[in-house]
């Protein structure tokens, strides 16, 4: 696996922090807050011989002033020095004259959070007696919005992640006149409390400056979210006479100090997959943080969710119970290489600091993203459930989780990565291997919901492995198709292609496939496209369309006993039906199209009546009608029109309307076409053998892909039980898959 690089920063070897004020009013304050007392500076004698260096020192911050993290620091520094500028207050005062101060006016404090900047400052509003409102992203876990409560504060939940709480939070204190928003995250002209806060954090520095005596660190691993913690440490150890060596640490899915420091400017992560490592989970760096760490970081990292959640097991060894962004650091060292340490100036004697930033809290365990072997890959997409929320007796939860992984799946590997959700909650992933230019582009396209688990036999989220078959529901129909795209995509981005090479990971395929119209709405197109459903090998190169109908048979409601009056809705709509079954038959005795053979006619759903008592006014029923090449809604609308209006004429009080409620049209790909022999030329490859070259009679988002003008065919895996009680999928035609779509990427891009 080639994975997202270190960027590496040498000019910051050499780089020196500016003059600020001292830290030594912040530290007199803070020893002053109840419970005040250093923390513990553990060793990691066993990370040190791993890693092969001299020490390891873990400054433990899982308890700071009775808090589970060192954000205490910060807020109640930013805190205090925004209401002693408010109420005109020398900066010695005591805890006790500022209580005694604001009993003579109204303050409410304001702050936007991913869990513990916003406990930090409801503790302090606690503290002083004060209200605190504090905005949390939709994707807070509701555990920690508990903890922020219990700390007396009002918590109002954002409709976004991040960044939009932090909006939230300004616009709401702009319309309360006691309001001062004590926020770590600097923008425009709101600059000053978040220096503050920095200001704060270096309490932290001196005591460790105070722990160590006359050692200088040689290395600290420091988190990354908004970057005002990261500005302290920075500020701190490249003074004039430290030059230590600084690397951060930031989630695969919220790498904006990562981006920012490769691209020489700050910028915007998307926020759409929430990390574990809630409290770094930020999607722009803070202004006067990336002012100071784009000269002073020496290096940059991400990890992976699981990576920070076997460093949290790590540290429970070593007796330190932390949360995922307190593991972080430790999940950074651990994924250094050797040729990554040398460039760190690490030896056999260098001593290490590792902030670990907050204690324990509740998350959900994430899958690991490591692996490119396309079995292995299926297998944890299985484990995800995407069951279709608008089918079965028992809705599914939708592609929300599944998009998530396949998100961090592709940014752990540094694949550019767009989230396309116009209709909430129903999400497509599309990820893109860019070329360097002048080469065709491919389209691998995939669906990422399944339908319901509901009638499955067995654990259908298993995944298991029983000779060489793949179970669960979705193994076949289709993360073993997503899965080889996938690996494909990773593949194309270490061939150095010139074209693109572009994965579409899909919503609603299973229902009105909205996922890959969404996709094409956005613009995304290709000179070629693969759709892997499971074809069992065979390239598929058409497949029947259709149209669904409604059909209301209108009657008269009476009292049940009042034949004179009453219409039977229902045994009217009988005289159609009997019309409808000869129509179906004579459409399946024709020949129809050359591959796919005649079109068909079946009712769905019939619904009619109110009580056993009444004469039913209205019978609807539901028809599916599937299409062959050069029949149209417009066509088969009139044979259904034909046979109704016959009925108005034949039957007696006989009254319908007729409605299209969607259609998707059939597909049929040119043989000849250069894109079309590429393809088969590998599958024959891969066979050994000519493919079996056929037609399909089902529907997929093969036909949207060719409407848009992108040639297209299928082909995929091996695969049985599509939508029944018990279905696998093949794992070697998996491998073989992975390949073959490997190969046609790298002669049709080249």
């Amino acid at each position: 696996m080639t994975r997202r690089p270190v960027y590496f920063n040498p000019a910051a070897k050499s780089w020196t922090t500016p003059l600020t004020d001292s830290p030594e009013l912040a530290y007199r304050f803070h020893s002053q807050l109840p419970a005040y007392s250093q923390t513990n500076l553990v060793p990691l004698k066993h990370l040190a011989e791993e890693l092969g260096v001299g020490a390891v020192h873990l400054k433990d911050e899982t308890c700071r002033l009775g808090l589970p993290s060192f954000k205490i620091l910060g807020a109640s520094w930013g805190t205090f020095r925004a209401i002693a500028q408010r109420l005109d207050l020398p900066l010695d005062s005591s805890l006790d004259s500022v209580k005694q101060a604001l009993k003579n006016t109204k303050i409410s404090l304001y702050a936007a959070t991913d869990g513990n900047h916003g406990r930090a400052v409801a503790r302090m509003a606690s503290i002083l007696g004060v209200t605190s409102q504090i905005h949390v992203p939709v994707s807070m876990h509701s555990g920690t919005i508990d903890l922020i409560k219990s700390e007396g504060a009002h918590v109002v939940v954002s409709d976004g992640f991040y960044d939009a709480a932090v909006v939230d939070a300004r616009v709401a204190a702009a319309q309360d006149e006691t309001a001062i928003v004590v926020q770590d995250y600097a923008s425009g002209d709101y600059v000053q409390i978040p220096q503050w806060i920095v200001d704060g954090y270096l309490t932290m520095m001196l005591e460790i400056d105070g722990q160590l005596g006359t050692t200088t660190p040689d290395l600290v691993v420091v988190p990354v979210g908004v970057g005002s913690f990261a500005q302290a440490v920075v500020t701190h150890f490249k003074k004039a006479g430290k030059q230590t060596t600084v690397l951060t640490v930031e989630p695969d899915t919220s790498a904006s100090l990562w981006k920012s420091l490769k691209r020489g400017e700050s910028s915007t992560t998307s926020e759409k997959t929430p990390s574990i490592m809630a409290g770094l989970d930020c999607g722009t760096p803070s202004s006067i943080s990336w002012a100071i760490l784009r000269h002073g970081v020496d290096a940059s990292l991400t990890v992976s969710d699981f990576e920070a959640h076997q460093a949290c097991s790590y540290l429970t060894s070593q007796g330190v119970s932390a949360g995922p962004c307190g593991a972080a650091p430790i999940a950074a060292l651990r994924r250094l290489s050797p040729s990554d340490r040398e460039k760190l100036g690490l030896t056999k004697d260098s001593v290490v600091v590792v902030f670990c930033t907050e204690g324990p809290r509740d998350y959900s365990i994430p899958h690991d993203v490591a692996s490119d072997d396309p079995v292995e890959l299926t297998q944890t997409l299985v484990r995800i459930n995407s069951a279709n929320p608008s089918m079965g007796s028992i809705p599914g939860p939708g592609e929300t989780a599944v998009a998530r992984y396949i998100t961090a799946w592709m940014e752990h590997r540094d694949i550019e990565t767009h989230w396309i959700e116009p209709t909430p909650g129903r999400p497509s992933v599309v990820g893109v291997a860019r070329g360097s230019g002048g080469g065709k582009s491919l389209m691998l396209n995939g669906h990422i919901d399944t339908v319901t688990l509901v009638g499955y036999e067995g654990d259908p989220l298993n995944g298991d492995i029983i000779d060489g078959k793949l179970y669960g529901r979705g193994a076949a129909d289709m993360k073993c198709g997503i899965a080889a795209a996938m690996v494909t995509l990773a593949n194309a981005k270490q061939q150095g292609l010139n074209g693109d090479v572009i994965f579409t990971g899909v919503a609603d395929e299973e229902f009105e496939s909205i996922g890959t119209q969404q996709v094409l709405e956005a613009g995304w197109r290709a000179d070629g496209a693969i759709v892997s459903e499971p074809t069992n090998m065979d390239i598929l190169y058409a497949h029947k369309g259709f149209v669904w109908f409604e059909v209301d048979i209108h009657g008269l409601a009476s009292h049940g006993s009042r034949y004179d009056l009453g219409i039977d809705a229902i045994c009217k709509a009988g005289y159609f039906l009997v019309e409808l079954d000869k129509h179906a038959s004579n459409l399946t005795a024709q020949t129809g199209d050359s591959v796919l053979g005649p079109g068909s006619i079946h009712a769905s759903i019939i619904n009619g009546g109110e009580e056993v008592s009444s004469y039913p006014a209205l019978t609807r029923i539901q028809l599916e009608r599937r299409t062959v090449n050069g029949e149209t809604p417009e066509t088969v609308t009139k044979e259904l029109k034909t046979i109704l209006d016959g009925l108005v004429e034949k039957v007696p009080d006989f009254k319908y309307t007729l409605r299209t409620t969607f259609n998707r049209s059939s597909f049929k790909a040119a043989l000849d076409h250069p894109f079309s022999q590429l393809v088969r030329k590998y599958v024959s490859i891969t066979l050994g053998e000519e493919p079996v070259i056929s037609g399909a009679p089902y529907w997929t988002d093969s036909a949207l892909l060719a409407d848009a003008g992108i040639p297209t065919l299928l082909w995929g895996p091996k695969g049985e039980g599509l939508h029944g009680k018990l279905e696998y999928a093949d794992v070697e035609s998996i491998k073989q898959v992975t390949e073959t779509l490997t190969a046609i990427a790298v002669e049709f891009c080249s």
